[in-house]
């Protein structure tokens, strides 16, 4: 048995969205990063069992019980006010998981599946988890042809990197800016590890692709676009290149007031990327 454990935030049992196929998705509780743009904002820290959240959940799902705040998942409508009225952006309903729990659940939709992708929040804040769960699925006879796949901010040193890329086969990786003082004012933190981990990632064969969030007035300017086709023609003009499209859903605070990204403004973006010679550039199907 192994005993590592995980705070999950939400479980995905089937997404065609995040790695190739259909997946199993882990997000997990937790980010080393502080974005305003974040569309998922509650799962950036950890609950401080404040309370707040308890008298705003409309089926008594949430209680206060000697200091801290406890979910009953069997009674909850799932209508996320207590998300809403978080004041440090955590969520107060993630539950524990082991390695032996994720197995599972994986075996029983295995039929259904091509991988398993961890998410977050930031899933590499939780690293020695995910060594022990990919570690377990490459041993298993019966799961070992699922794929293992990692979204990531790219924050973390090359030594972890090398310790969990062994067991991994693909990486999805964000860059949120290349001006650093631009990438700390999208972050709180500066961008010489993300790019770092883009480099290391590809020369190892782990970069399933580089992902971009287009934001106006901020990441879509000349010099940003320059530098994002020079940094992902250095590394292969063929590597996919996904373009993500700023819009309001899941933000909170002052982002609220930045502008969207437009449709007709990321189709240009990604013709001009096709027409200097980048060959997979792809751009959202949806925009919410």
């Amino acid at each position: 048995m192994n005993l590592a454990l995980a705070t999950v935030s939400k479980v995905l049992k089937f997404s065609c969205v995040d790695g190739p196929g259909n997946r199993l998705v882990l997000f997990l509780q937790g980010c080393n990063f502080a974005c305003p743009s974040c569309h998922n904002p509650h799962t950036i820290n950890l609950c401080n069992h404040c309370g707040d959240c308890v008298p705003t959940c409309p089926t008594g799902a949430l209680t206060m019980v000697e200091g801290k705040v406890l979910h009953d998942a069997s009674i909850c409508s799932q209508c996320d006010k207590c998300l809403d009225v978080c004041p440090i952006n955590a969520n107060p309903k993630v539950t524990q998981y082991s390695v032996d729990d994720v197995l599972a659940l994986v075996r029983k939709n295995k039929p259904f599946l091509n991988g398993i992708t961890v998410s977050g929040g930031e899933a590499t804040t939780q690293l020695k988890f995910i060594i022990a769960l990919f570690t377990a699925i490459k041993a298993d006879k019966t799961l070992h042809d699922l794929t293992c796949f990692i979204d990531s901010n790219g924050h973390l040193p090359e030594a972890a990197w090398k310790s969990v890329l062994p067991v991994t086969d693909g990486v999805m990786l964000d860059i949120k800016a290349f001006d650093r003082a631009l990438h700390v004012k999208l972050t709180g933190r500066s961008n010489e590890r993300v790019l770092a981990s883009a480099r290391q990632l590809f020369e190892a064969g782990k970069l399933h692709e580089l992902r971009y969030l287009l934001i106006p007035e901020r990441t879509d300017g000349q010099q940003e676009l320059k530098q994002l086709f020079e940094f992902v023609r250095e590394l292969d003009v063929d590597l996919k290149l996904r373009l993500n499209a700023f819009q309001h859903h899941g933000v909170k605070g002052g982002a609220l007031k930045w502008p969207t990204m437009k449709k007709a403004d990321v189709e240009r973006i990604a013709q001009d990327l096709k027409a200097r010679g980048l060959k997979n550039v792809v751009t959202p199907s949806v925009y919410i």
